[in-house]
């Protein structure tokens, strides 16, 4: 069973720095990283300007804060860009301009080592937080795809004491059956991440084992076959009911080993992903996390508009577990 004080904890331990970009404007992101602070589950790094924040909060005199404007990385920084979109044919002018933009600054923070990574989006669109994840930091590998999961728990009458990763609700508007097994794989290890164990994966549809037919549907059962990763029971096409009801899925899959109890939901495109998780926030009463971004080289994270300060403060933890140093995935 999913326990987010053991989460917390477990970030604690590993002394990650976390920079927020949004602090100077933000006041769900000031009381989480107040918060963070006091219970020293990471260390916190805010970009903005240091006398506004603290004339705005005065226990942030104690913080640790960067100004893009006055920092003496700056120069370094506009260096970084350039180099970094040399090809697409950037001037020294619209590398400077980024460079006092918070969130380019906080991702130059992580890219730079400065940082472990970054969570933001509270304020703004996933737009503004990945865009310059993936111009300023990349996918883990050349050309590899960057997704998102959501983080589900709590307890309703359904879910009970369940904890579900769902992808890609954030970034991938519509995957090809190549992508989903990606998608998957990278949810996969997300789950496990965060340590959760005995993942249960499902590729979703409309139909269930050739119950329809159409596009959509062949794509899923393709990403099914494609998929490879070991260590996970999984399978699909299936409907949400066959894959998550075991009295359903008696009826309608009765030979997936699944047997109806998936905990890692792949949904067929970010239409359905994103509808999804937000139902079952809202109208479900459960607890959503994210959207975790999946695949970049150094852990930058988004955060739903609607987001909670305890929303800010699990995937700040998140987001440290992610980190990487030394080569090693903690």
């Amino acid at each position: 069973m999913f326990s987010d004080k053991k989460l917390l904890k477990k970030a604690e331990s590993l002394e990650e720095t976390i920079v927020f970009p949004e602090a100077g404007f933000s006041d769900r992101t000031i009381a989480a990283v107040k918060y963070l602070k006091k219970k020293k589950i990471v260390d916190v790094l805010l970009v903005g300007d240091d006398s506004s924040l603290v004339i705005r909060d005065k226990s942030l005199v104690n913080f640790k804060i960067v100004n893009p404007k006055t920092s003496p990385l700056r120069e370094k920084f506009v260096k970084t860009i350039m180099t970094k979109r040399k090809d697409k044919g950037i001037t020294l002018e619209q590398a400077e301009e980024m460079v006092l933009d918070p969130y380019y600054f906080a991702t130059l923070l992580v890219d730079a080592g400065v940082a472990d990574g970054m969570v933001s989006g509270a304020e703004s669109s996933t737009a503004q937080t990945i865009r310059p994840a993936l111009q300023i930091i990349g996918p883990m590998k050349k050309n590899e795809l960057v997704s998102s999961c959501m983080l589900i728990y709590g307890k309703n009458k359904f879910l009970k004491d369940k904890t579900l990763m769902i992808g890609d609700c954030g970034v991938i508007p519509n995957p090809s059956s190549k992508d989903l097994a990606v998608i998957a794989d990278q949810t996969s290890e997300t789950y496990r991440q965060i340590g959760l164990e005995n993942p249960k994966l499902a590729f979703l549809s409309y139909s269930s084992k050739g119950s329809a037919k159409g596009e959509m549907v062949d794509k899923v059962r393709e990403a099914t076959q494609s998929f490879k990763k070991k260590g996970i029971t999984f399978d699909g096409e299936l409907q949400f009911d066959a894959a998550m009801v075991p009295k359903v899925a008696e009826s309608k899959a009765p030979e997936s080993p699944l047997k109806g109890d998936a905990n890692i939901l792949i949904f067929p495109d970010l239409n359905v992903g994103n509808i999804c998780y937000k139902t079952m926030q809202y109208i479900g009463g459960l607890k959503a996390v994210g959207p975790i971004l999946q695949g970049l080289k150094r852990p930058v994270n988004d955060l739903s508009r609607g987001c909670s300060v305890e929303d800010i403060i699990m995937l700040a933890a998140i987001t440290a577990l992610q980190s990487v140093k030394k080569g090693e995935n903690k």
